[in-house]
């Protein structure tokens, strides 16, 4: 395999929330640039699963490896700090730096059966029919997690003037995204996004965010929903191996960018070659 298929051999990257979806999918499309990716989450084959859901992190570390890349399996809760630190400490001492980061954790619909949380409250039920909990649950998996993660590995790309955090949530451009809480927790982690692009620009590093369309995930498939997904978890991934593989990637620092609009933009095409439009929610 030539250098030109192989962009990101030689790039150290760590995909957070790993263990299937979206975070999946960016592992996998990192591994098939040539990129080494340490790979995250919580379900795994020696212990607990979230969900009781059959796929784990080192499932998709494998799938790194077959892809063409190196894949590095770790276990770790991203909303616990210690557990934060000590994989950025792990990363830091195994390889010398992490020039990519994609955090792809989120929680938020952890429970969910389809129709209802474990709080009894529906999807889209008006907010004063939602137990605020739920927002804690949501912000902790979410923004609060990404923070973690953001915050450790910040001073070693700061001191080297380089690198790239990529947050991973789902931007309607204003639009209402149907459901209070869904919609406040996928707002903040935007806002951290913005707030990271502004701080970070000086010192060389640049934080982004990646919004994706309807995906064709483990879950929207056992569903039954995958005539509705738009799109695959490569998708994500090639835009996100485009990012890393632009020198001149800080032009987007702060923003979130849509998969559909990158793919135009880079020439990728999902997994089928098709280039999916963005996707809006219906007015």
């Amino acid at each position: 395999m030539s250098e030109r298929d192989r962009p990101l051999a030689g790039r150290i990257c760590l995909v957070a929330g790993a263990s299937r979806g979206l975070g999946r999918g960016i592992a996998r499309a990192l591994g098939e640039a040539g990129a080494t990716v340490i790979v995250t989450g919580r379900s795994s084959e020696a212990g607990p699963r979230t969900d009781q859901r059959q796929e784990t992190f080192e499932d998709a570390a494998r799938e790194v490896e077959a892809a063409g890349g190196k894949g590095h399996p770790y276990r770790c809760d991203h909303t616990n700090e210690r557990e934060v630190d000590g994989l950025v400490s792990w990363c830091l001492r195994r390889f010398g730096r992490l020039d990519g980061v994609v955090d792809a954790v989120w929680g938020g619909n952890e429970g969910y059966d389809g129709e209802r949380y474990p709080d009894g409250s529906a999807f889209g039920a008006p907010f004063w029919r939602r137990p605020v909990a739920r927002l804690g649950q949501s912000f902790e998996s979410g923004v609060y997690a990404q923070l973690l993660l953001a915050r450790a590995v910040a001073p070693a790309m700061v001191q080297m003037r380089k690198g790239l955090i990529v947050t991973v949530g789902f931007d309607t451009a204003g639009g209402y995204l149907g459901d209070v809480v869904y919609d406040l927790a996928q707002a903040a982690m935007h806002r951290l996004t913005l707030a990271m692009g502004h701080e970070l620009k000086p010192f060389g590093v640049t934080a982004l965010g990646l919004s994706p369309g309807h995906v064709l995930t483990e879950r929207v498939r056992d569903a039954g929903l995958g005539t509705e997904a738009s799109e695959t978890p490569a998708y994500a991934g090639r835009a996100v191996a485009a990012l890393l593989h632009d020198a001149e990637v800080a032009r987007h620092a702060g923003q979130v960018l849509h998969v559909a609009d990158l793919a135009r933009d880079y020439g990728f095409t999902d997994r089928d070659g098709s280039q999916p439009e963005r996707f809006s929610i219906p007015s």
